[in-house]
């Protein structure tokens, strides 16, 4: 890890640490950039639905440099403890890969329920260019634990996730790198708003894809801090999961991008 990267890791480090003495229960339903159900680039140890079945439907687009990417995606949660997903990343040429194709991501998640924490062990299988540039197509993945913790954050409902895992890629077969990230969601002013509006942000050393769009962990990892809207809360909604996201993406670095995304979700029997 780079001298710049760590001084950013340890940063960040010193804020989860005064966090984690007070994270509290799940807030957050909305799925990652990739497709799993988590924060920004950071998967959590929830699934989507966990007192139901149910499916997701969600879009995240990524926008820097007047350019953008698109990332539909859809994940279906069954049992309380198995989520299952694919999203699309539907690049522009970008930079120096003029021929970047569109990726492809399926996400596998099993969540082990414990009293007020959860932990999941998960991972996804990504196609890369398999669309309008085949000829450099090639694979890569990841296996990860995920952890959740909660508590209060100044009387706010709150929610800290760890992640540790290994990404895999056919380009790279001598990496020996361990993958880190950590996340917080908190409520903002639960008593006015009822729970609408969390602020989250996360860091990692590994990206949402091995072909990320503006928010790449490649040099010195990657924070991005946003607000989540939860409009689930409203009683016109309260059957249904219907989230927003409007996300600052590698907000430390002069490459900074901003990300708009929705999920919609529906139970069912």
């Amino acid at each position: 890890m780079s001298d710049h990267r760590s001084k950013k890791f340890l940063l960040f480090i010193c804020m989860m640490i005064f966090l984690g003495f007070a994270m509290g229960p799940n807030l957050e339903a909305q799925m990652s950039f990739n497709g799993a159900t988590g924060l920004y680039s950071i998967p959590s140890a929830n699934i989507g639905w966990e007192r139901s079945n149910g499916v997701d439907i969600g879009y995240h687009a990524i926008f820097s440099g007047g350019d953008s990417t698109h990332i539909p995606k859809i994940a279906v949660s069954l049992f309380n403890w198995i989520e299952l997903g694919a999203a699309f990343d539907i690049q522009p040429a970008y930079h120096y890969t003029p021929d970047r194709g569109t990726d492809m991501i399926i996400n596998a998640k099993l969540r082990i329920p414990l009293a007020n924490t959860s932990l999941a062990i998960g991972g996804n299988f990504q196609r890369l260019n398999f669309i309008n540039n085949d000829g450099f197509a090639y694979n890569a993945g990841q296996v990860y634990m995920a952890y959740n913790y909660s508590g209060l954050f100044f009387n706010s409902p709150a929610r800290t996730t760890v992640v540790v895992g290994k990404s895999f890629n056919d380009n790279t077969t001598t990496d020996s790198s361990v993958d880190f990230g950590m996340g917080f969601s908190v409520a903002v002013l639960p008593r006015q708003f009822g729970g609408l509006v969390h602020w989250i942000t996360d860091f990692a050393n590994f990206s949402y894809s091995a072909e990320p769009f503006g928010a790449n962990a490649t040099h010195r990892g990657v924070i991005n801090s946003g607000f989540r809207f939860d409009f689930s809360i409203v009683p016109a909604f309260s059957r249904i999961k219907l989230v927003v996201d409007l996300v600052l993406t590698d907000a430390l670095d002069s490459n900074r991008a901003f990300s708009a995304g929705a999920t919609f979700g529906v139970p069912f029997q």
